[in-house]
């Protein structure tokens, strides 16, 4: 009889160990299952920028309600905006959003202006630097026209976007949260304008119903290389 008495005690060990291990992996976030790991689902990345900023009155506003709901963006603002109202930029930056480059005075490149796109970013990224401490790596260039060579020249990368709800041309926000819920997809790059009002309360709208779906909210450099 002794042979079962042990029989049963390693039984006993073996089912105190697994539980031990189970309460281990439930700690941690996850379970194992067939020799594999069941981890919690990773919430779905996409980027919201906006561009021409900062306005004195609605970048604030949007920086509000992004604060409240726990956002981190991408403004790609102007030499221009960001030199009338440093303190505006020093907040993006306080708060943890990724400041890019948008040209001095939203200068379209063309074969005719090179030198002077150069000379543009040059200054702006003097002008944001001066004021965050830190270097400015991405440009947004308006209108989506980027000469490929300014890369090595200047060590900045290029962003564009892939879900543009037009909202600089519509003040229907209804319209604009419906064209970018609709169309955004997991690592997408929302364009948007923080110089609007509507702007401002189709973001929010967009924010909120995304969030519900399950999107997080992270800035461009995440989407191009994590």
């Amino acid at each position: 009889m002794n042979w079962i008495k042990k029989i049963k005690s390693c039984i006993i060990l073996l089912l105190l160990l697994a539980a031990v291990l189970a309460i281990g992996y439930w700690k941690q976030g996850k379970l194992p299952v067939f020799g594999k790991t069941l981890e919690e689902p990773m919430g779905k990345k996409v980027a919201l920028t906006f561009d021409d900023g900062p306005h004195p009155y609605y970048t604030e506003q949007l920086l509000d309600g992004l604060k409240k709901r726990g956002v981190k963006a991408t403004f790609f603002v102007t030499g221009e905006h960001a030199s009338l109202h440093p303190e505006v930029i020093e907040r993006m930056n306080e708060e943890g959003h990724l400041i890019g480059n948008h040209t001095y005075s939203h200068i379209q490149l063309k074969s005719s202006n090179r030198e002077k796109f150069k000379e543009e970013l040059i200054k702006t990224n003097e002008i944001i630097e001066g004021i965050t401490g830190k270097e400015v790596v991405f440009v947004r260039p308006p209108y989506g026209t980027w000469d490929k060579s300014f890369e090595a020249e200047l060590n900045m990368i290029p962003v564009l976007w892939t879900v543009d709800p037009l909202d600089w041309c519509s003040k229907n926000v209804a319209c604009v949260v419906d064209k970018v819920v609709n169309k955004t997809k997991e690592n997408d790059i929302i364009l948007m304008h923080d110089y609007y009002e509507s702007t401002v309360t189709a973001a929010f709208e967009i924010v909120d119903q995304l969030q519900k779906e399950g999107y997080e909210f992270v800035t461009v450099e995440e989407i191009l290389f994590d």
